[in-house]
């Protein structure tokens, strides 16, 4: 087993990873922002390559019409299955939600995580 320092430079932003090799792939699962000011949240198992297909517009689907996109949050994953239930999970939160998880802000991410059980009238 060896260890490598990952860190990936996109336009103003780095992430750093250390990654522990061995018989272990990992994964990442990313959030983009994109020109309109949404954000698009996707898996990947080569993080550089998708990023860059991103940018060139070779992935086609919501991206592809709103280029220029920024990376704004790279997580990586131990598993493809748990890169995936992070998208997913992801995908289903408010902007705002999102938001906080890009800011690092636990606090504000736990308050948007709360549901408000009252009955509205």
């Amino acid at each position: 087993m060896f260890f490598s320092y990952l860190s990936v430079l996109f336009g103003e932003s780095r992430f750093s990873f250390l990654l522990i090799f061995g018989e272990t792939m990992y994964f990442f699962v990313y959030i983009l922002r994109c020109s309109d000011g949404s954000y698009y949240t996707g898996h990947t198992d080569n993080i550089e390559t998708r990023i860059s297909a991103h940018h060139a517009g070779r992935v086609e689907g919501y991206t592809a019409s709103k280029l220029p996109v920024e990376v704004v949050f790279v997580q990586p994953c131990a598993t493809r299955y748990e890169a995936l239930a992070a998208e997913r999970k992801i995908k289903n939160w408010s902007k705002k939600k999102k938001e906080a998880l890009i800011e690092n802000n636990w606090q504000k991410l736990s308050l948007l995580a709360k549901k408000d059980f009252k009955k509205k009238t």
